[in-house]
C-alpha cells in the first residue's frame, strides 16, 4: 500500500507546532475573522518558537530542514483550528524567501534572512497581475535598468499581507518577452521596502484576518 508516512523528526515538528497553536483556541480565530484583526499574537508565538525558519539554512538561524517539513508544519497549523487564516498569516515568511535562500549571495542571505526568521521583517510577494493572472510569463510589470539600479513600474493584484509587510519581493520583466528564447526567461526578482508602494485592500469573502491587495508600483 502506497502512502505518505511522517518520519520521527516530522512527527516531532507536528507535535511541537501543535503545542504552540494550542494557546490559540477557536474563540481567538473566530474573533480575528469577525473583526479583521491580524493574528499578531499567534505569529509572534510561531516566530518565538523558531518555526518561521523551519526551511531556512542553519547558517542564518534556521532549522535547515526542507519544504516537506515546512508543509507538515503548515498542516499542523491549519488542523489546530487556525485554518486558512493561521496558515496565510505565516506562509509568506516561510515559503516566500526561498528564492533568496537558493539564489541570493552569501551577503544577502546573512543580512536578510535572520530578520525574516525572527519576524522582525514581514514580507509579501507580488506575483499575480490584473491582466495576466498567474501566467507569470505574460506579466506586464517592467524593471528598467537605470544608473545605480533598476526602476520598476506596474500593477499587482491579490498580494497577501501587503498592509502589514515592511518588505516586498517583486517579480518583474527585465527583458522583453519577444527577445527571450523561452517565455519564462527575462524575469527578475527585487526585494525592497514595501512602504514605497501604494497598496489598496481588496474586499473579499472569507479569511478576513489576512488581507489581499492591489499594488500600484510607480517609478520604484
Amino acid at each position: 500500500m502506497s502512502g505518505f508516512w511522517l518520519t520521527e523528526e516530522q512527527e516531532a515538528i507536528r507535535e511541537g507546532v501543535a503545542k504552540v497553536c494550542a494557546a490559540f483556541d477557536d474563540e481567538y480565530w473566530r474573533r480575528t475573522d469577525e473583526t479583521g484583526e491580524f493574528p499578531e499574537a499567534f505569529v509572534a508565538a510561531i516566530a518565538e518558537g523558531g518555526w518561521l525558519g523551519v526551511a531556512m539554512p542553519e547558517s542564518v538561524g534556521g532549522a535547515g530542514l526542507g519544504l516537506t517539513e515546512a508543509a507538515v508544519m503548515m498542516q499542523a497549523v491549519a488542523q489546530s483550528g487556525a485554518g486558512f487564516s493561521g496558515a496565510s498569516a505565516i506562509h509568506l515568511n516561510i515559503f516566500g524567501p526561498m528564492p533568496l535562500v537558493k539564489f541570493g549571495s552569501d551577503e544577502q542571505r546573512n543580512r536578510l534572512l535572520p530578520r525574516i526568521i525572527s519576524g522582525e521583517d514581514k514580507m509579501c510577494f507580488a506575483v499575480t497581475e490584473p491582466n495576466s493572472g498567474l501566467d507569470t510569463s505574460s506579466l506586464e510589470t517592467r524593471a528598467e535598468k537605470v544608473e545605480g539600479g533598476y526602476r520598476l513600474n506596474g500593477r499587482k493584484i491579490w498580494t497577501t499581507g501587503a498592509q502589514r509587510a515592511n518588505k516586498i519581493l517583486i517579480i518583474a520583466r527585465t527583458t522583453p518577452k519577444d527577445q527571450c528564447a523561452k517565455p519564462h526567461q527575462g524575469l527578475s526578482l527585487f526585494y525592497t521596502d514595501r512602504e514605497n508602494i501604494e497598496a489598496k485592500p481588496i474586499p473579499k469573502m472569507g479569511r478576513k484576518a489576512v488581507e489581499c491587495n492591489m499594488l500600484f508600483i510607480e517609478d520604484l
